[in-house]
């Protein structure tokens, strides 16, 4: 089982030409062969960016047979924006029924005939001599599992009857789910504390400015008088008034200016 990177998979794609978008449809869907040897015009939503896998080419006997997909069921797949642009250049002009991929006289194209004609030179020149036209499936899963898919992303992806089948395939991707979520949940542990801190902190500050608010209040309340408009002003002692006629102007003055 062999794993390609995305490098990888765009070198062999060009190497591939004129069949490299087929090459990146493998890499990339996860869809079989005979699935995308199967696949027609009209099952491309290009507008979603999704294909409609209801057909399945098989080799018997030296002839290709037309049958359902491989766990009987049909299924949809998405494809990257980037095939886009290729598949709309690769569908333009040609009718729902047409098989998206042919042979280089227009019909079926045989697995055994791209292999040998292609796919074997193409990896060869590129030093894959290991590499099989099924590990694109398995890179498919690869580069799914990279980007954050899940198990039933993939099992979806594969067409597989079950996860359980996804995980004794593949179970080797998700090896590394064990760290990856043990390092979110340290992660997440550590938001929530310092969350915790900045809450008691904004807690803190706020009890201390309601503080001061009530010292301030109670200051004011001391310095104002309780009737009247205008403020008392402690701490002057208002002066005597004069107590019956003085007629003496040295008393006079001693008692109410002196005083």
């Amino acid at each position: 089982m062999v794993f390609l990177t995305h490098e990888q998979v765009d070198q062999l794609a060009q190497a591939c030409a004129p069949y490299d978008t087929l090459v990146r449809v493998l890499a990339y869907t996860g869809i079989r062969w005979g699935e995308a040897a199967a696949l027609r015009v009209g099952r491309v939503d290009l507008e979603r960016r999704r294909l409609s896998i209801n057909e399945a080419t098989s080799e018997v006997g030296g002839k290709v047979i037309f049958g359902t997909p491989k766990t009987h069921k049909c299924r949809v797949v998405s494809f990257p924006a980037f095939l886009a642009g290729p598949l709309t250049e690769l569908i333009a002009g040609r009718g729902p029924d047409e098989l998206l991929f042919t042979a280089p006289g227009g019909g079926v194209l045989r697995n055994t005939n791209f292999r040998s004609r292609v796919f074997e030179h193409a990896k060869a020149n590129l030093g894959l001599g290991a590499l099989r036209i099924h590990d694109l499936r398995h890179t498919a899963a690869s580069l799914a599992v990279a980007a954050g898919a899940n198990v039933k992303v993939v099992q979806r992806m594969r067409g597989h009857a079950s996860a359980a089948i996804t995980l004794d395939v593949h179970t080797g991707l998700f090896a590394n789910d064990l760290d990856s979520v043990a390092e979110r949940l340290d992660a997440a542990a550590a938001q929530s504390r310092a969350d915790s801190l900045r809450t008691a902190d904004v807690l803190t500050l706020a009890e201390a400015r309601s503080k001061r608010a009530s010292q301030g209040a109670d200051l004011h309340k001391r310095m104002v008088g309780p009737v009247g408009l205008e403020p008392t002003t402690y701490g002057l002692i208002e002066r005597p008034k004069p107590v019956g006629r003085v007629c003496d102007s040295l008393f006079r003055a001693w008692f109410v200016d002196g005083g």
